[in-house]
């Protein structure tokens, strides 16, 4: 079992091998933005995401019902807007709670990919 380890395992030193500063930009797999098209916030987290090059799914609650009743049951209220990154959820938030919590999804991702 031992040369099975150190087959899969190479001895490197992991704080200084090259190839590990890859998991601290972990792209979320989906980002969908549930909003109001006249609500403000909702458009500061357009705005954010934007601006952070991340590739998201806006998904007007006013006309689309189904949208609206899902992103209550997702977020447990009817305010917008609602982030759904990977099954995450965040809700009726602006810019700098949207910074924080993406700060924690990439610190928590990174720390998945470095296993």
């Amino acid at each position: 079992m031992r040369q099975l380890e150190s087959f899969l395992i190479p001895d490197y030193q992991f704080e200084k091998a090259a190839w590990f500063h890859h998991c601290y930009n972990v792209k979320a797999k989906r980002v969908r933005l549930f909003i109001k098209p006249y609500c403000g916030w909702c458009h500061k987290a357009e705005r954010w995401l934007d601006d952070h090059g991340v590739d998201y799914e806006s998904i007007d609650v006013i006309s689309d019902e189904s949208a609206y009743d899902e992103m209550i049951q997702l977020s447990g209220q009817e305010l917008a807007p609602v982030v759904d990154v990977d099954g995450e959820i965040l809700a009726d938030f602006g810019p700098e709670e949207l910074s924080r919590f993406w700060a924690l999804l990439e610190k928590k991702n990174a720390g998945l990919e470095s296993r």
